[in-house]
C-alpha cells in the first residue's frame, strides 16, 4: 500500500458544500501567518475546526424494512409528544417527536430515517434560538420533509440553531430515497426532529448519543405502536 493510499484512508471525507469555506479559512490562516504566527495559528485552527464541521463520514446503515434510524449526529434532546410544523401537512394532533441536538463538533449532513418517497418538502423561515430549546421547533428557521412508507407517513424537519444560518436540501419532492441516504445539512450547529406515529415504541432515550444513518429509533416491524404515556409539548 503506498503513502498516497494510506494518507487517503486515514482521511475523514469532506462534503463538497464545505469546500468553499474551508478554501476561505484557508487563505484567511494564511494572510495572518504572514504577518503574525499568533493570530495565524488560531486561524489555522480555525481553518481545521472548519474542515471537521464539514466531514462526511462513511456509514453503515441497517437495511431490514421497518427501522427507523438516527437523521443526525449528536444527542437526543426530548422524546415527546407534540404537533408537526403546519406546513407539512402531517397531522393536527400530537404525534411521537423524537428531538436530536446537534453542537458544533457533530457530523451535519443529515441521513434519510427511513425508505420512503418524499411526499413533501417544505422550508419556513423563522429566527435563530438556540435549537435545544422546545420553542426552536415553532419558531426557528427550518426545512421540513414527509416521507410515504409502508408503515405510515414519516416526518423529518431540520431546525437552524443559534449560529446555524442556512439550512441545505439535497432532495425534492417525489423522489425516492433510502434509509441513511443523505437529504441535507445545516450550517452551523442545530437541531432534526423526527414524527412517528403515537405509540411508537422507540429503542432510544433522552441523552443518549446517535450517529446519523446507523442508530436505531424504533422499529416499526418488530412492534407495532402501542398506547404509550409520553409528555406533550
Amino acid at each position: 500500500m503506498s503513502l498516497v493510499t494510506t494518507i487517503r484512508k486515514s482521511l475523514v471525507p469532506v462534503h463538497p458544500e464545505g469546500y468553499p469555506f474551508i478554501a476561505f479559512a484557508a487563505v484567511i490562516a494564511l494572510v495572518l501567518l504572514a504577518f503574525s504566527t499568533f493570530f495565524g495559528m488560531i486561524a489555522v485552527g480555525l481553518a481545521i475546526w472548519t474542515a471537521l464541521f464539514f466531514r462526511d463520514p462513511p456509514r453503515v446503515t441497517p437495511v431490514r424494512e421497518g427501522l427507523v434510524v438516527a437523521p443526525a449526529d449528536g444527542r437526543i434532546s426530548q422524546i415527546g409528544l407534540a404537533v408537526p410544523p403546519r406546513e407539512l401537512d402531517l397531522s393536527d394532533t400530537p404525534l411521537l417527536r423524537v428531538s436530536i441536538f446537534m453542537n458544533v463538533f457533530n457530523v451535519h449532513v443529515n441521513r434519510a430515517p427511513v425508505t420512503g418517497r418524499i411526499e413533501r418538502v417544505a422550508y419556513k423561515p423563522g429566527i435563530f434560538l438556540n435549537a435545544d430549546l422546545d420553542k426552536a421547533s415553532e419558531d426557528n428557521e427550518r426545512n421540513g420533509m414527509v416521507l410515504a412508507t409502508p408503515f405510515g407517513r414519516i416526518g423529518c424537519v431540520q431546525i437552524a440553531g443559534l449560529i446555524a444560518r442556512r439550512i441545505v436540501s439535497f432532495v425534492r419532492e417525489g423522489e425516492s430515497i433510502g434509509a441513511g441516504e443523505r437529504f441535507g445539512l445545516i450550517r452551523f450547529g442545530s437541531r432534526v426532529d423526527v414524527y412517528l406515529p403515537v405509540g411508537t415504541r422507540v429503542h432510544v432515550a433522552e441523552g443518549q448519543l446517535t450517529v446519523a444513518g446507523e442508530t436505531v429509533l424504533c422499529d416499526f416491524a418488530a412492534a407495532p405502536p402501542r398506547d404509550t404515556a409520553y409528555r406533550v409539548s
